[in-house]
């Protein structure tokens, strides 16, 4: 019997969807699970993904690095934005506490699921492979934009639901099937699409086009997962 693939376009819609017993796979390519999975590369000891600025103030007055951003914007006293150039040297064996616009929230709201991974293009192939040996039905939750859908979180959901479609799953709801369509129109010209998004331009006008290219690049780490355990992120 083949499992199941739903799409979850933005947090405000979660709600419809049954987690227990899935695998809810949170994305937010701009930039927070694309910055969660370089810092597992960079051998951080755990992530703490908090919803709000005092709650990781917090942790950070407990001897955590800060991280994070509002509106695209390095929060004000924290160690590091939402860049994954910030990681890079810089959290090796250290915690760290991070608390972002879009991709915390979804995170959080993602937590009554069976089992949570973090989701990004740099390591889609590992996520896959993770997928297909637990066996389990699937929640893609895209973190979007406030809470409305974007770009380039529909593109990775359609990606890995063409993958999984491979692999003994079905798209079980049209919101995987138009993230399958969308992907399938532009999987040849990722880069031209995904700089078309409203976040891209947001980003843009802040001079970072280097991290849009970044967070675009496919199975740069093809072999890391990252999942959540209990309140910390760790790598798999």
């Amino acid at each position: 019997m083949a499992l199941t693939i739903e799409v979850c376009l933005t947090p405000k819609l979660i709600n419809q969807h049954l987690l227990e017993g899935k695998i809810a796979v949170v994305v937010d390519i701009f930039r927070a699970t694309s910055c969660m999975i370089t810092a597992l590369v960079e051998n951080v000891k755990a992530i703490y993904p908090v919803s709000t600025v005092e709650a990781c103030l917090s942790l950070g007055a407990q001897g955590m690095l800060t991280a994070g951003e509002r509106g695209g914007i390095k929060i004000q006293g924290f160690n590091l934005g939402n860049s994954p150039f910030d990681y890079m040297g810089k959290v090796s064996g250290k915690e760290v506490a991070v608390s972002t616009t879009n991709g915390t929230m979804a995170i959080e709201k993602s937590k009554n699921a069976e089992q949570v991974i973090i989701g990004s293009f740099l390591n889609i192939t590992a996520t896959l492979n993770y997928l297909i040996d637990q066996n389990l039905p699937v929640v893609i939750h895209c973190a979007g934009w406030k809470e409305a859908p974007n770009i380039e979180d529909t593109l990775y959901a359609g990606a890995l639901t063409h993958q999984l479609l491979g692999h003994e799953f079905l798209a079980d709801n049209d919101a995987a099937k138009m993230a399958l369509d969308l992907y399938l129109q532009n999987k040849n010209s990722l880069l031209k699409i995904a700089l078309k998004s409203d976040h891209a331009e947001r980003l843009k006008k802040f001079g970072i086009i280097k991290d849009l290219n970044f967070c675009l690049q496919v199975d740069k780490y093809p072999h890391l997962n990252g999942r959540l355990m209990g309140s910390k992120i760790v790598k798999i």
